[in-house]
């Protein structure tokens, strides 16, 4: 090695080195979460009609990361993923309500479905519509290692408050339990409480976590916005295969107007260098208001436009401005990620699936070749574009979801409906879309993601559902 070399390798060293003293100063954590948020809606992954300038500059002063998914294809499982470091068959939590959702005769298993009482339906283990108050969460985690936490907004898991300090739905004093879809003042109120919980916590270690009820159905938004939009709407040009909503964009907005006050406020308290802001939504766009095109499916879905969620990460002193990287990430990944940075000690009395990716923050390669999982017991009826299964022996379009499990390892990502005995796979490098099903082409790949897909299943006691329904006419 000559001088020049041995210079240059001493500099990025000692860079690398920087950063990795950087990250093990346990910095506050900035979380916000947007309800229902696609894929496709943020300028950072080629929006156009909706604005998110304060997301994008997020995105820009820190690293996109291309390839994050949620742990459920709707709010509830992922939710509880991101506060429990589990997989779904370990906190039992698969959907709102606990129940299937659709024609019960188009089900060709007897799971438990909204509107049927008779106990056939009760044939798959604990389906429980709220969180376990005994598993350790992300805020008690990190309550042990000296951190403030503040939850304002969306729970949707029970009514423990899980050891965060300061919890509202509204962001306004001792409003917990309710829900607030639809309100358009909403966001500015959620906001307003986190403005000033910073202001309160600047000299102590804190967690702030910001769900958002926005951009979650119903659509409604402050006036003076949607006319914006409606305006901006006239003069629009895009290749007509979706109606914009400019109702959806006000919704956004809201969001993103948010996400530039919190940041705002971060900067003027002085720790823009001590604080990692993450920014991602709990699952893909619904298909009544978004388009999530080029992925296929939506909300709900387990193709990529359901699970698929737009993700960015900022942290002036440890992630280089403009990066992106294509780990393959999921929401049990942000427990043992905050506990490595903060020094915090993960939960012994439950399993932790998540994998850390403090190195992928900064810049280094890791987690290659991991595999992620997914799995759903239960049916959910399909609407719009989100039509993307068939009812089981039909050619007839009905499903968003019906019971099935998921793997994505490397490239590659398997589907394997329960419903139908049959897989589908996927290269998600070279067909974003989902277009082609290489299952057949590759039988030896399919087989072998299958075979570690039923080994997971099994490992977590995922709850397979096998007695025929009797009421199944297709």
């Amino acid at each position: 090695m000559n001088l020049f070399h041995f210079r240059t390798f001493i500099v990025l060293w000692l860079a690398s080195t920087s950063a990795i003293l950087a990250a093990a100063q346990p910095p506050n954590i900035v979380f916000v979460l947007a309800d229902d948020l696609g894929y496709s809606d943020v300028g950072f992954n080629g929006q156009r009609f909706y604005e998110t300038p304060n997301i994008d500059a997020l995105a820009r002063d820190g690293m996109i990361l291309s390839d994050f998914y949620s742990g459920g294809p709707n709010c509830a499982p992922t939710r509880a993923c991101i506060n429990t470091g589990m997989y779904t068959p370990r906190h039992k939590l698969f959907t709102p309500g606990g129940q299937a959702k659709g024609d019960v005769k188009s089900m060709r298993f007897a799971v438990p479905t909204r509107g049927q009482d008779d106990p056939v339906y009760n044939t798959v283990d604990s389906m429980p519509n709220t969180i376990d108050g005994s598993h350790t969460s992300i805020a008690e985690v990190l309550g042990g290692a000296g951190y403030v936490s503040g939850r304002f907004g969306k729970w949707h898991l029970g009514e423990d408050l899980q050891g965060f300090t300061v919890s509202s739905a509204n962001g306004k004093p001792g409003v917990v339990g309710k829900k607030f879809y639809g309100n358009i003042d909403v966001a500015e109120d959620l906001t307003d409480a986190a403005v000033e919980f910073i202001e309160q916590n600047k000299e102590t270690p804190f967690f702030l976590y910001v769900a958002h009820w926005d951009v979650h159905g119903p659509l409604r938004a402050r006036k003076d916005v949607v006319a914006r939009y409606r305006k901006k709407l006239e003069t629009y040009t895009d290749d007509g295969v979706w109606e914009w909503n400019p109702i959806y964009a006000a919704m956004l907005d809201a969001v993103d107007t948010s996400v530039g006050r919190i940041r705002a406020k971060i900067k003027r308290a002085g720790l823009e260098d001590s604080t990692l802001f993450i920014f991602t939504s709990d699952n893909g766009g619904a298909s009544f208001a978004t388009t999530n095109r080029p992925l296929r499916g939506a909300k709900g879905a387990f193709f990529e436009g359901g699970i698929r969620v737009p993700t960015c990460a900022a942290w002036p002193t440890v992630i280089k401005p403009g990066t992106r990287s294509d780990a393959a990430l999921t929401s049990v990944d942000f427990m043992p990620t905050f506990a490595e940075l903060t020094g915090a000690s993960l939960p012994t009395n439950q399993p932790v699936d998540g994998r850390s990716f403090t190195r992928v923050l900064q810049g280094q390669a890791a987690l290659q070749n991991r595999a992620i999982f997914w799995h759903y017991p239960l049916y959910l009826s399909g609407a719009d574009y989100n039509k993307v299964l068939p009812v089981y022996g039909t050619d007839k379009m009905n499903w968003r979801a019906v019971p099935s499990s998921v793997i994505r390892k490397g490239d590659y990502k398997l589907i394997y409906y329960y419903e139908y005995d049959d897989y589908k796979l996927f290269n998600l490098r070279d067909d974003l879309s989902e277009k082609e099903d290489l299952a057949r082409k590759m039988p030896q790949e399919a087989k072998q993601l299958h075979a570690e897909l039923m080994a997971w299943v099994k490992d977590t006691n995922a709850p397979v559902p096998t007695k025929p329904n009797p009421k199944f006419a297709p």
